[in-house]
């Protein structure tokens, strides 16, 4: 075993008091809360750092489709990740350099449990699921994708938010260096979104750390994003190192870019359009048509379904919501 002298060790290797504390409360009530997902039998998830690592325990989930999912190249090459440029081939193109490790996350505001944390103590406490979900875009396509992740579910049950929570807000790393595209102005950065407490702690949402049971790509959002299958692609925000819990609306990063055009609940809903098209078909990117725009063009039209086809799960959500005025 290597052992390190004092004079070795780097001022950025030594963990802060008050972070070593917050790991240490937050891994407890990650303890208390998982239950036997910490005992026997539960399964110790661990990220790769490398590019295309495979993923170890993953299990299967009850809520997964039985669509057949897109192509891996589908999924990794035709993105939205405005992060890395506006075009659909950007993210792949200028995100081959980023670093997604070493991760942490904040979490702030009004919950028990806040502080900075790094990804593994996420991680580690939950078993790894793979759902099969369908992600509309706004854009009027879609794809199916074999995500991994965990249950964003879980993670808020650990980091125990007050009764004054009522939305939870997400923020993307902002760094110009790395993320080219965020030199433009095309969006105000960092990205923002954000969830109701009773949307986030839905059984469906994701915080997603893979796909096809491989290290998540960094055109596809890595380390970690958030995947809400029921609403516009828009809401699965990605790379996020900011968790914060608020009794106000946060602001969303579209909806301050257009707020006529994009809305803070952005469900996918057939009957409101997109004021410049309708949604109320989409065309779904299919490996067995080429990929990208070659597959777009080629592929058939089909009716949108409300909520994406997730409405048994969530339409009780907004029982008594004007979804035209709260779009």
């Amino acid at each position: 075993m290597l052992i390190k002298k004092p004079a070795d060790i780097r001022p950025s290797e030594i963990t802060s008091r008050d972070n070593y504390l917050n790991r240490r409360k937050f891994m407890q009530a990650a303890a208390f809360a998982g239950g036997s997902l910490v005992g026997g039998d539960a399964l110790t998830a661990i990220i790769p750092d490398e590019k295309r690592a495979k993923l170890a325990g993953i299990v299967p989930s009850k809520y997964s489709t039985d669509e057949a999912p897109n192509s891996f190249m589908d999924v990794t090459s035709y993105n939205n990740f405005y992060e890395f440029g506006v075009r659909k081939e950007d993210p792949y193109r200028n995100s081959q350099s980023f670093k997604p490790r070493p991760w942490s996350v904040e979490v702030s505001g009004n919950a028990e449990i806040t502080g900075s944390f790094a990804l593994e103590d996420f991680v580690k406490p939950h078993t790894l699921e793979e759902r099969i979900y369908r992600l509309r875009c706004v854009e009027a396509w879609s794809m199916v994708i074999p995500w991994v992740g965990i249950p964003l579910a879980d993670i808020i049950k650990q980091l125990k938010p007050l009764s004054s929570a009522k939305y939870v807000a997400f923020e993307t790393l902002l760094d110009k260096e790395q993320m080219p595209g965020q030199r433009s102005r095309s969006l105000r950065w960092p990205y923002v979104e954000g969830l109701t407490i009773a949307e986030a702690t839905n059984p469906l949402p994701i915080l997603a750390v893979g796909l096809y049971g491989e290290v998540l790509p960094n055109q596809n959002g890595a380390p970690l994003r958030l995947i809400v299958p029921w609403k516009y692609g828009f809401k699965s925000i990605k790379s996020i190192v900011r968790i914060h819990f608020t009794d106000k609306r946060p602001p969303t990063s579209w909806n301050i870019a257009a707020p006529h055009e994009y809305g803070f609940y952005a469900n996918v809903n057939p009957e409101v359009d997109h004021p410049r098209w309708s949604q109320a078909r989409e065309r779904r990117i299919g490996s067995d048509q080429g990929s990208g725009l070659q597959s777009l063009f080629a592929a058939k039209k089909q009716e949108t379904v409300m909520y994406n086809g997730y409405g048994e799960q969530v339409a009780h959500l907004y029982d008594g919501l004007d979804l035209r005025r709260n779009f």
